[in-house]
C-alpha cells in the first residue's frame, strides 16, 4: 500500500523535517545500543578472564554433585567464589564428559546440566583461543563462554549468562524508544508551528491569488484590488510577493486599457449605428418613391432603384444588429417577463416555413408548455435567426427539425437540420460577428443574403438571459442547442 504523499509545501517540509529527525534519532538510538551492547560484552568476556578455569577445573576431579564439599576450593564442584549462573564443563574430543551450572542463589552449589546433542556439538566447537564466544545452549539460554586447554588434553569451557546484557540492552532500546518517540511527536508538532508561522506570508501570497482567480476578467470594467501584503525584501517569500504585486498592477494597467478600448468600440458602433438608421431609411424612401413615378422609367433605371432598394433595407437591417449587439455589449438589461417559448416556436417555424417552402420543416414539442422569463421580442429573433441560418445553409429539400424540451430547470431549443454540415475551419468562429461560411443554397436564394450577424446575435441574447448556445455538427447531422434558465415564472 502506498503511504499518501503531502501536497503543500508546509505538509512537506514538516514531514521532511519530522523524516530527518527520526533517522538522526535512529542513528543515536542504533549507536548507543551497539555500543553499550559491545562495553557489556567486553566487560562479560573480562570477567570470564578474571573467572578463569577454577570452576571447570574442579569438575575434572569427580564431578560436580551439588551438595559435596560446598566451599571447598578444591573439592568437586567448586562454587564459592563463583557468580551465579556460572557454566562449566569440560571437553574430552567431541564429548562433554562434565557440564554444571552454579545455583541461583549463593550456597546452592552446582548442578548438573544435562546437555542434548546439539548444546554437546555446539560446546564442542567453542576454539579453544581463551576469547569470548556467545552460544546458545537449549538446557540453558544464550552464554557467552570460553574455553582453554586443561592440562590433561581436555578443554575446559567456562561461560556466563548473557542475560544481564541482554535486559540492560533491551531497557535501553525500551527507554530510547519512548524518548525519542515523545521528542519526534513534540518536534513534528512544533516543527508544524514553525514551518506555519514562515510560511504565513506565502499563504497570504497564494491567499490573493485565489482571490484574484476568481475575479471576473474576460469583459467589463476590472479592478485588481487585493494584494499579496509586504514582506521583508530580503526573503524569498518577499521577493515573490513584490513580483506578484508588480504583475498585478500591470495586469489591471493592461485590462483598463482594453476596456477603454472596448467601451470606445462599443460607443462607436452604437453610435455609428444610431446615426446611420436615417440615412438608410431616408435612401429606402427615396428609392421606393423613385418606383412610384408615373411616367415611363428605363428598365435598368427601374432594375438600379430596385437594388438599392433591397441594399438599402438590408444595410437597415445590418444596422439594427449592430445596434443590438452593441447595446448588448453595454449590458443593458432585457425585459424580465413570463415569455411562452412553445408559442414562440409554433409562430417561428410557421413564418419560416412560408420562407423557405422548399425544405421540410418538423416539430418535436413537449407536451407541457415551457415558459421562460425573458424578452419575447429577442427570444423571437433567436429562433428565427437559427432557422433562417439552417434555410439559407441547406439546399431544397432539407429536412430542418426544431425541438423544445424542458431539461433540469432550463429550457433547451434544439435546431437540427440534414445539410452538408459547418466547415471544420469556420466551427470555432460560428459565432463571432460577420462571420460567413461556404453556402450550398437553395434556388432562389440571392447572393449576398444575410450579414454574418445572426448566430452572434443569437449566442449574445442567449448570454443575456444567463443561457449559452453551442454547436455540433459533421455532414449530414447540424444541431444548434440553446439553452436558457426556466425558472418558475
Amino acid at each position: 500500500m502506498r503511504l499518501p504523499r503531502p501536497h503543500t509545501l508546509r505538509a512537506r517540509l514538516t514531514a521532511g523535517l519530522v523524516v530527518l529527525l527520526a533517522v538522526s534519532c535512529a542513528a543515536v538510538g542504533v549507536a548507543a545500543v551497539v555500543e553499550l551492547n559491545g562495553f557489556l560484552t567486553g566487560r562479560l568476556d573480562q570477567q570470564l578472564r578474571e573467572t578463569g578455569v577454577r570452576f571447570p577445573a574442579s569438575l575434572e576431579h569427580g564431578g560436580a554433585r551439588p551438595s559435596d564439599h560446598d566451599g571447598d576450593e578444591d573439592g568437586d564442584g567448586d562454587t564459592r567464589r563463583q557468580t551465579v549462573g556460572t557454566f562449566g564443563a569440560r571437553v574430552v574430543g567431541d564429548t562433554v564428559t562434565n557440564a554444571a551450572v552454579v545455583g541461583s542463589t549463593p550456597g546452592a552449589g552446582a548442578r548438573t546440566v544435562p546437555l542434548g546433542a546439539a548444546d554437546e556439538r555446539t560446546l564442542a566447537a567453542v576454539p579453544p583461543d581463551g576469547k569470548g564466544h556467545t552460544v546458545h545452549l537449549a538446557a540453558l539460554d544464550d552464554y557467552r563462554v570460553m574455553a582453554v586447554r586443561g592440562r590433561d588434553g581436555d578443554v575446559l569451557v567456562t561461560g556466563l549468562p548473557t542475560e544481564p546484557v541482554e535486559a540492560t540492552v533491551h531497557r535501553l532500546e525500551l527507554v530510547a524508544a519512548i524518548v525519542f518517540g515523545a521528542a519526534l511527536a513534540v518536534a513534528g508538532f512544533a516543527g508544524a508551528l514553525w514551518v506555519r508561522w514562515s510560511l504565513r506570508p506565502l499563504s497570504r501570497v497564494a491567499a490573493t491569488a485565489t482571490r484574484v482567480s476568481r475575479l471576473p476578467l474576460s469583459s467589463g470594467e476590472v479592478e485588481l484590488w487585493p494584494r499579496a501584503p509586504e514582506a521583508d525584501p530580503r526573503s524569498e517569500v518577499g521577493r515573490v510577493a513584490d513580483a506578484f504585486n508588480t504583475m498585478l498592477g500591470h495586469v489591471e494597467d493592461a485590462l483598463t486599457k482594453r476596456h477603454a478600448s472596448e467601451e470606445r468600440l462599443r460607443s462607436f458602433a452604437a453610435d455609428a449605428s444610431h446615426e446611420l438608421r436615417t440615412p438608410v431609411a431616408s435612401i429606402r424612401g427615396h428609392a421606393e418613391l423613385a418606383l412610384l413615378h408615373p411616367g415611363p422609367v428605363p428598365q435598368k433605371v427601374v432594375r438600379a432603384l430596385e437594388r438599392i432598394e433591397a441594399e438599402a433595407s438590408r444595410m437597415g437591417e445590418m444596422v439594427d444588429d449592430l445596434l443590438l449587439l452593441a447595446r448588448l455589449d453595454a449590458g443593458r438589461p432585457l425585459e424580465r417577463l413570463p415569455v411562452d417559448l412553445t408559442r414562440l416556436v409554433l409562430d417561428a417555424v410557421t413564418d419560416a416555413q412560408a420562407a423557405g417552402p422548399g425544405h421540410r420543416w418538423a416539430l418535436e414539442l413537449s407536451e407541457e408548455p415551457v415558459t421562460v422569463p425573458g424578452d419575447a421580442h429577442r427570444l423571437h429573433q433567436v429562433l428565427a435567426n437559427l432557422l433562417a441560418n439552417a434555410r439559407l445553409h441547406t439546399p431544397a429539400g432539407s429536412t430542418i427539425t426544431l425541438s423544445l424540451e424542458r431539461v433540469d430547470g432550463a429550457a433547451v431549443l434544439k435546431v437540427h437540420d440534414d445539410g452538408p454540415g459547418v466547415a471544420p475551419d469556420v466551427r470555432p468562429r460560428v459565432f463571432e460577428r460577420f462571420s460567413h461560411g461556404d453556402r450550398r443554397r437553395a434556388e432562389g436564394v440571392e447572393s449576398g443574403t444575410g450579414t454574418g450577424l445572426g448566430l452572434s446575435i443569437v449566442a449574445a441574447v442567449a448570454e443575456a438571459h444567463g443561457g449559452s448556445v453551442d454547436l455540433d455538427s459533421r455532414p449530414g447531422s447540424t444541431t444548434f442547442t440553446v439553452r436558457i434558465p426556466a425558472d418558475d415564472v
